[in-house]
């Protein structure tokens, strides 16, 4: 199948590959649950039918696509769809590492996974409570001797605080780029998080607004969502990248979700080039 180039708007900043909802880890703050039930087992899409959709898109600058999850080591296809992506499109990975990293230095040339970014193109997860450190530790140590461009990154979960201090520390002992994420959502009702619309997250009460957003949600079937809310939410998506005619519309789209907001979209971070102040999403005419 020829499908013709998607070309993405100069403002994208992010394209985030949800190649499975499924992972092997069970933690209980997960922003991927947040206000949402936990997923029943979604289909995946082939490892060739990810190819085919994001070897057609025409991205800004060197924006990578992010293959994530869930874990996306657990796409039966993992590392092939590494392999057959255009050799031109920069690739990201968000991983817990719960793989065999044996078989992926076998497989994966480590200058397919570099490019001039101020952060790593693997960023593995720690999750204090659910996984030994030392065994993430090892496992990109040897990532990293292998030539792989490699940080591990962990969320300020305020349970949890000391722990990821500590192992911060650690890591920094080895010589690894460790950074820490603010905790997004809700512990002992209080919601945590710097949000650009305040009001839209963790409300009771819903309103309609207008929102558009600067990131691609690729869905783990191919569909692409305005937001990450309407995709863990499985509301209808804009579209799908397996769909000939797909086409990036850069507006502002009807929505009646404001206050239902996922954190991720309306958190205040770092952009691609890691300046402060981004965030995914614009939002206007709140009713």
């Amino acid at each position: 199948m020829n499908l013709k180039t998607v070309k993405l708007p100069a403002n994208y900043n992010y394209i985030a590959c949800f190649l499975t909802l499924e992972c092997n880890l069970k933690c209980n703050y997960c922003i991927n649950h947040f206000r949402a039930k936990r997923f029943s087992k979604r289909k995946m899409i082939t490892g060739k039918e990810w190819v085919l959709l994001l070897n057609r898109l025409e991205c800004p600058g060197d924006l990578p696509v992010t293959l994530q999850g869930g874990e996306p080591s657990l796409h039966p296809d993992f590392t092939w769809i590494i392999n057959n992506l255009r050799e031109d499109l920069p690739i990201d990975i968000l991983t817990n590492l719960n793989f065999d990293i044996d078989d992926f230095i076998g497989k994966i040339n480590p200058l397919r996974l570099k490019r001039n970014a101020p952060y790593a193109s693997i960023r593995a997860s720690y999750h204090p409570g659910y996984m030994n450190l030392d065994r993430l530790i090892n496992k990109t140590m040897k990532l990293t001797a292998a030539g792989f461009s490699i940080g591990i990154f962990s969320v300020l979960y305020p349970p949890f605080i000391d722990q990821v201090q500590r192992a911060k520390e650690q890591c920094q002992k080895a010589g690894i780029d460790f950074r820490t994420k603010e905790f997004l959502g809700e512990y002992s009702k209080k919601i945590y998080g710097t949000y650009r619309y305040p009001q839209a997250v963790g409300s009771l009460k819903f309103k309609h607004c207008l929102c558009k957003t600067s990131e691609m949600i690729i869905g783990n079937q191919g569909d692409v969502y305005r937001c990450h809310h309407d995709f863990y939410k499985s509301f209808k998506p804009a579209g799908n990248l397996l769909d000939p005619d797909f086409e990036v519309q850069d507006i502002f789209r009807e929505c009646d979700s404001f206050g239902d907001c996922n954190p991720c979209d309306i958190k205040v971070k770092t952009d691609r080039f890691q300046v402060y102040g981004h965030s995914s999403v614009e939002i206007k005419d709140i009713k």
